[in-house]
């Protein structure tokens, strides 16, 4: 289990970069609950979405709430949600409900990504809408408490680098 300061991970990024394969493995390495944060989306955001309509920030503000209320809820035995938070902004709700916030950013080129989402089906988000993501993403900053990863490697690479970074960080992960 993490220790204080790294209970709370979110592993953001837009579409296909792998939020979900991520955080699950990274839950299952840290022996902590893994949460979709797709699936705290309101109905009308999810809607707005599968009809290629990008959110805008007051769509986003009650989810960013809801992640944020769930990093909370976790934070003494700790949590990996998966969540785009593609702005600073989204990101400072999120530290705002879980001051100690560790980010995971999966990254890779936009063609990379494309050609991964084109492989595969998403419930509710059409590829139409990776242009607009990549738009929106401010990468995560270097006084944001985490890691940018490349997607150029496998899944258990990127978990290796990552907990790398949390045992330097904090000695979380064994």
């Amino acid at each position: 289990m993490p220790q204080e300061g790294t209970a709370s991970i979110v592993v953001m990024g837009v579409q296909g970069v792998g939020k979900s394969t991520i955080g699950r493995l990274l839950a299952e390495r840290l022996a902590v609950p893994y949460v979709e944060g797709d699936e705290l989306h309101p109905p009308r955001n999810i809607e707005l979405m599968a009809a290629g309509r990008p959110l805008q920030d007051a769509d986003r503000e009650p989810w960013l709430h809801a992640v944020g209320g769930t990093l909370a809820r976790h934070h003494a035995s700790g949590v990996v949600v998966a969540c785009s938070a593609l702005k600073r902004r989204y990101r400072d709700v999120l530290r705002g409900h879980a001051p100690e916030l560790y980010v995971v950013e999966p990254w890779g080129p936009i063609e990379l990504v494309a050609r991964r989402i084109a492989a595969r089906t998403h419930e509710y988000m059409p590829p139409s809408l990776l242009r607009s993501q990549f738009d929106t993403l401010e990468p995560l900053g270097e006084d944001e408490r985490g890691i940018r990863v490349s997607i150029d490697q496998s899944p258990a690479e990127i978990i290796d680098e990552v907990a790398a970074d949390l045992r330097e960080r904090s000695g979380a992960v064994s």
